[in-house]
């Protein structure tokens, strides 16, 4: 079962690799208690060598742990860049180009860094999915549940679909590659995007699914075949004002006339990072 990433031990062994070079130190974290704060990079001003993060201590663990390694993702990937980085909720939304772009890099090196893809890659192949088995593996992993849910989605080989639903309106639809390669979506019923008729997600008297539904797939999708089944499962968060749908469809042959598809994965950033020694697990 995979273990979760020592981000104390990154830190702290970044300034004796090629990553750190110029750098003496990365102090220990620090929590900074306002809510509008998410996190923070800087360098002393009065030690060059030095570098210090602070991170909203009124998060939960795990929120914590992303603001981190997001962190140190600037401090690898972004800090010949500039002396400081102040991250918050809009920065990756910001109509700021490179700022969107760097904030987008920090995350996706976090991302990587806390749920390393081969291991997620290996656990999730060897058994059937469904909540109770990505709930599991974000806590070992020590991440939220929708982190671990959309981490999913970009290593698994089946044809899944996963929705964030805020208010009963779509916020995000993330699909994995084979969903992609046979054109699987959801049907367009509203603009805003509202849960469809006859799914759990519309369902108000249904809070959680987390062994899955199975369903025609055409209820969901409207290009596939009335043969075909999927499993819709669904979490609803706190005051249920923000809900989950993971769809598990059955598997298809890519579609023969779309090749968009055949674009290729981009490099993850961590990766680079990672492709000359191991991180440390603990």
């Amino acid at each position: 079962m995979p273990e979760a990433i020592d981000l104390d031990v990154v830190r702290q062994m970044l300034p004796g690799t090629p990553y750190g070079t110029g750098v003496r130190e990365i102090r220990p974290p620090v929590p900074f208690d306002d809510e509008a704060f998410e996190g923070m990079l800087a360098r002393n001003p009065d030690d060059q060598e030095v570098w210090g993060i602070a991170y909203n201590g009124k998060t939960r663990h795990e929120r914590q742990r992303f603001t981190i390694a997001h962190e140190l993702g600037h401090f690898i990937l972004h800090r010949g860049q500039q002396w400081s980085f102040n991250c918050d909720k809009q920065s990756v939304h910001t109509g700021i180009a490179t700022l969107r772009d760097i904030e987008r890099e920090a995350d996706d090196f976090a991302s990587n860094l806390l749920m390393p893809g081969d291991l997620l890659r290996d656990w999730i192949s060897n058994q059937r999915i469904d909540l109770h088995v990505l709930s599991a593996i974000a806590k070992r992993f020590q991440v939220s549940f929708e982190a671990l849910c959309i981490r999913f989605i970009k290593f698994t080989t089946q044809r899944a679909i996963l929705v964030y639903w805020d208010n009963g309106y779509v916020k995000y639809e993330w699909r994995s590659s084979s969903a992609v390669k046979t054109r699987a979506r959801i049907r367009r019923n509203a603009d805003p995007q509202e849960p469809l008729p006859g799914t759990l997600a519309a369902d108000a008297s249904v809070d959680q699914e987390w062994d899955g539904t199975e369903m025609s797939a055409a209820i969901w999708c409207p290009e596939e075949a009335r043969h075909m089944k999927l499993r819709e499962f669904k979490h609803s968060f706190g005051a249920r004002d923000r809900v989950l749908t993971l769809l598990l469809l059955e598997s298809a042959e890519p579609r023969a006339w779309d090749r968009s598809w055949q674009d290729g994965e981009s490099f993850d950033s961590f990766d680079q990072f990672v492709s000359n020694g191991q991180l440390p697990v603990r």
